[in-house]
C-alpha cells in the first residue's frame, strides 16, 4: 500500500496532473456513488481495498472452471460455446448500465452461472442424464434428454458469463473514488490485481481441476468448482455493506441513437462558437442518472449540432425530447466513444497474437520432443508458463516498476495506460520473434537429421518454447490489464460496463482474425500444389514465416496504434 511518504509524493504528482480533488476532501466520496439504499456513502467505512476480496472472490472460481466446460462430451460444440461467452457480455453490459446497475448484475448472472454449474455436475452424475459408458472400443451415442441436460447447463455458464465478464473488474474499480487522489492510484492497483486472480484461477483449472476430472470423475471435477462457486456468491453478498455503487443511467445504445438522430434533424443549423450557448442541464449534477458531466470537446462538431437550442424551441421553452435536442455530456458520450475506437481495434491483433497460444504454439510443440526424463508433457500444458509470467509479471509491475517508472515519467501510476498498453503490444513482436526463431531451430534440426519427409517431432526439447510463452504472459500484463484501467478511466461513467464488454469483443474478433489470416496464407502459400507455410506435415512447412508475419502485423500495428495514442484526447469529467 506505501508508505505515508510514498502517499504525499503520489498524490503531489496526481495534482500536478491536474486531477481533481475539491470533491474529495469531505466525508463522502465524490464520483456520484451511493450505497445498496441509494444514499451517499462516508469514504472512511465503505469501497477501497476492504471491499475488493469479496468482489475478486467471484471472479476467482469463475475462471476456474470455464476453459474446462466443453471436454465431458460434444467437443466440436466448444467453438460456437466459447464464441456465445464474448457474445453475452454485450447482454450483462446493457442491463448493467441501463437498468439493475453492476451489483444486481453480478448477482443475477453469477446465480445462472452457479445453475449451469450444478446442472452440468448432474449431467455428470446421476445415470439417468450420462451417457453409456463405452464397451471396448464402441461408445453409446448419448439420448436426447442427455444432451438437453449438458447443453442446458453448458449454455447457463455462457449466459452468466455475460453478467460477470463485463461488470466485475468494473465495480470492483468503482470501489476506488476517482475524485480522491490517494484512491485514484489505488484503482490501477487494482485492476493489476484483478487480473492476477483470474490468473490465478486458470492456473488452478489447469491443474488440480483437470486432475480431478481425470482420476475422479467428471461429475466431482464439476462438482467442487460449483461448490466454490456457490461460497463465492455468499461472499460476495457478505460485502454488501462495504461496497459503493454506481446508479444505472438508462440505456447508453438509446442514448447514442437520440445524439445521431437530434444531430441529423438538425443538420442545417450553425454550431455557435461559445459553446456555453450548447444546450445543458443548469444543475451541478447531469442529466443522466449516475454520470458526472462532460466537459465540450472540439472534435466532431457535427455531433454538436444535437446540442444547438433552435429558436421553436427557445420560444416554447420545451427541451424535453431528447431524439430533437441533447445535452453536452451526452454528446460527449458518443464522442468519447468515436476517440476510443481506433485505440479499441489495436486490440484486435494483439488477440490475434494471443491466439496462436492455443492453436500454432500448440502445433509447433507437438513437432517437438515432450520427453522430460521419464515424464511426457502434452504440447498444450505449456501455457501454463503464459500463467506463470502473468502470477509473475502482476507483483513485479506493481511492486517494483510502477514506483521506477514513477521517477522517469512523472505520473503516479508510472506509466499511463496507453504507454503502458504500447509496451505490451511492443513485447508482443518479441514473443512472436522468438517463436519464429524456436521453429527455425527445429526446422534446421529436421533438415539435418532428414526428417523433412517424416511426419514426426524433432529431438528438440519442448521447454525451447518456454521464452515465448513468458513473453506472451508479460506483454498480457502489460496490454490486456491497460485495457481494463483504459476502458475503465476513459468510458462515460454510464457506459462502463458497456465499454468493458467491448474490450472483451477484441479476443473474439481476434481468433477470427487469426483464422482469416491462417485461412490467406495457407490459400497463397498452397497455389500451385506447393506445400504451403502450415501443412499436416510441419517438417516440410514453413511455420517460421507465418510468425515472423505475425511478429510484421504486430510492427505495424504498433505504429499505428502510437499515431492514435499520440492524437487521443482523454476523457475531462466536471
Amino acid at each position: 500500500m506505501g508508505t505515508q511518504e510514498d502517499e504525499r509524493v503520489e498524490e503531489r504528482l496526481l495534482l500536478e496532473d491536474g486531477l481533481p480533488q475539491n470533491e474529495s476532501s469531505g466525508l463522502y466520496t465524490g464520483d456520484g456513488s451511493v450505497n445498496i439504499k441509494g444514499e451517499p456513502v462516508l469514504k472512511s467505512n465503505t469501497g477501497k481495498w476492504r471491499a475488493c476480496p469479496f468482489i475478486l472472490g467471484n471472479r476467482f472460481t469463475y475462471l476456474t472452471t470455464k476453459l474446462h466446460e466443453g471436454n465431458v462430451s460434444a467437443a466440436r460444440n466448444v467453438t460456437t460455446w466459447s464464441g456465445t461467452c464474448y457474445l453475452t457480455p454485450l447482454i450483462g453490459a446493457v442491463l448493467a448500465d441501463a437498468y439493475w446497475g453492476r451489483y444486481w448484475t453480478i448477482a443475477a448472472f453469477s446465480t445462472i452461472y452457479f445453475i449451469g454449474m450444478c446442472t452440468l455436475t448432474l449431467s455428470a452424475t446421476i445415470p439417468a442424464f450420462k451417457p453409456a459408458e463405452c464397451v471396448d472400443s464402441i461408445c453409446p451415442s448419448a439420448t436426447t434428454p442427455q444432451y438437453a441436460v449438458f447443453f442446458l447447463g453448458l449454455y447457463l455458464i455462457a449466459l452468466g458469463t455475460g453478467g460477470i465478464k463485463p461488470c466485475v473488474s468494473s465495480f470492483g474499480a468503482d470501489q476506488f473514488d476517482d475524485t480522491d487522489p490517494k484512491e485514484r492510484v489505488k484503482k490501477g492497483s487494482f485492476f493489476n490485481w484483478f487480473y492476477f486472480s483470474i490468473n490465478i484461477g486458470a492456473l488452478v483449472s489447469s491443474s488440480i481441476i483437470v486432475w480431478i476430472q481425470d482420476n475422479a470423475g467428471w461429475g466431482l471435477g464439476f462438482g467442487i468448482p460449483a461448490l466454490f462457486m456457490g461460497v463465492a456468491i455468499a461472499s460476495f453478498f457478505a460485502g454488501t455493506p462495504l461496497y459503493r455503487f454506481q446508479k444505472p443511467g438508462g440505456s447508453p445504445l438509446t442514448r447514442m441513437c437520440q445524439v445521431l438522430v437530434a444531430s441529423f434533424r438538425k443538420w442545417n443549423l450553425e454550431v455557435p462558437t461559445d459553446n456555453s450557448l450548447l444546450y445543458e442541464t443548469p444543475d451541478k449534477t447531469s442529466a443522466i442518472e449516475g454520470s458526472r458531466k462532460l466537459e465540450h470537446t472540439d472534435e466532431l462538431k457535427c455531433l454538436d449540432k444535437a446540442a444547438v437550442v433552435s429558436d421553436a424551441e427557445n420560444k416554447n421553452g420545451n427541451f424535453s425530447n431528447p431524439w430533437r435536442l441533447c445535452t453536452v455530456t451526452q454528446v460527449e458520450e458518443l464522442k468519447i466513444l468515436m476517440r476510443m475506437f481506433p485505440i479499441w481495434a489495436t486490440g484486435i491483433l494483439f488477440s490475434a497474437v494471443y491466439a496462436q497460444m492455443s492453436t500454432m504454439f500448440v502445433e509447433q510443440g507437438t513437432m517437438m520432443d515432450t520427453a522430460i526424463g521419464s515424464f511426457s508433457i502434452p504440447a498444450a500444458s505449456l501455457s501454463t508458463f503464459d500463467t506463470i509470467s502473468v502470477i509473475f509479471w502482476v507483483p513485479v509491475y506493481d511492486t517494483f516498476l510502477v514506483p521506477i517508472a514513477r521517477k522517469f515519467t512523472g505520473k503516479a501510476r508510472g506509466f499511463s495506460e496507453l504507454q503502458r498498453m504500447g509496451i505490451g503490444l511492443f513485447l508482443s513482436i518479441f514473443c512472436m520473434s522468438a517463436a519464429a526463431l524456436v521453429e527455425m531451430k527445429r526446422l534446421a534440426l529436421a533438415r539435418e537429421l532428414g526428417l523433412v519427409d517424416e511426419d514426426i517431432p524433432v529431438p528438440l526439447s519442448i521447454l525451447w518454447q518456454i521464452p515465448q510463452y513468458f513473453l506472451l504472459g508479460a506483454a498480457e500484463v502489460f496490454t490486456f490489464v491497460g485495457q481494463l484501467e483504459f476502458f475503465y478511466d476513459q468510458s462515460p461513467d454510464a457506459m462502463r460496463s458497456l465499454c468493458s464488454a467491448f474490450s472483451l469483443l477484441t479476443t473474439s474478433l481476434g481468433n477470427y482474425l487469426s483464422s482469416l489470416i491462417l485461412t490467406v496464407v495457407t490459400s497463397i502459400t498452397t497455389a500451385g500444389g506447393q506445400a504451403g507455410w502450415i501443412p499436416d506435415n510441419l517438417n516440410e512447412g514453413h511455420l517460421d514465416y507465418f510468425f515472423w508475419l505475425l511478429a510484421g502485423l504486430s510492427f505495424c500495428n504498433l505504429v499505428v496504434y502510437v499515431f492514435c495514442a499520440k492524437i487521443y484526447k482523454q476523457k475531462k469529467a466536471s
